[in-house]
């Protein structure tokens, strides 16, 4: 890169791992479309689903950053936590590499005991980690403290076949995919007891719930 006096200029070990980080942000889009899966595709998905998203925004689950990415480009400024700092800090340069990393609230927490007061959260959504939690029912007790009464909480997360193909991306890279024993119909039972209404929206590869507390008559 070059001035306009036609000297050369820097980049800062940042912007270095900002460009690293979105290289690798678009080689992991690629690699999920060779094997069948158009990631864009699959978030619209969910936004179509999911229907007007309002008020206070919490993401459960920032993992690299690919919904708040999507949530952020649509200019909604929201809070994300994750428990990994590691993930996090990828999901922070992914938006840095778009200029959208002041939208997010990013947080270090955990999902089983989160720090907000009750009913802080209109809108919650928790996509692709449900088969990544060691207790679930923990969190969706979470979920349901910090929602409020007129709120929803969005659960997205992958189908059987959603999940082969996650295998086979992981598999790819040299790498394991570890699920837990958890799905969404385990969720969604669990919702239910808890007297909760309860959307279903199956896809090909991502299947989601979307659960209200009912309206007091």
């Amino acid at each position: 890169m070059r001035d306009k006096n036609g000297k050369g200029i820097g980049i800062s070990i940042l912007d270095k791992k900002v460009l690293k980080n979105h290289k690798r942000y678009l080689e992991r889009k690629k690699l999920y479309r060779d094997f069948g899966i158009n990631t864009d595709r699959e978030r619209d998905f969910v936004l179509e689903k999911t229907g007007p998203i309002f008020g206070d925004i919490l993401e459960v689950g920032t993992g690299k950053g690919y919904f708040t990415l999507v949530l952020a480009q649509q200019g909604r400024r929201f809070t994300s936590v994750d428990i990994s700092a590691e993930e996090q800090a990828k999901a922070r340069l992914n938006l840095k590499y778009f200029k959208l990393e002041n939208l997010v609230d990013f947080r270090i927490e955990n999902a089983e005991r989160l720090s907000f007061a009750n009913n802080s959260f209109d809108t919650i959504f928790s996509i692709n980690t449900v088969h990544h939690f060691t207790n679930p029912f923990k969190v969706m007790d979470e979920l349901l403290r910090v929602v409020s009464p007129e709120g929803k909480i969005i659960l997205s997360d992958f189908s059987r076949e959603g999940l082969r193909i996650l295998d086979k991306v992981h598999s790819s890279e040299g790498r394991i995919h570890k699920t837990s024993e958890f799905d969404l119909k385990q969720m969604e039972a669990y919702l239910k007891r808890k007297d909760l209404d309860v959307e279903k929206h199956p896809g090909r590869f991502q299947e989601m719930l979307i659960a209200y507390k009912p309206l007091l008559q």
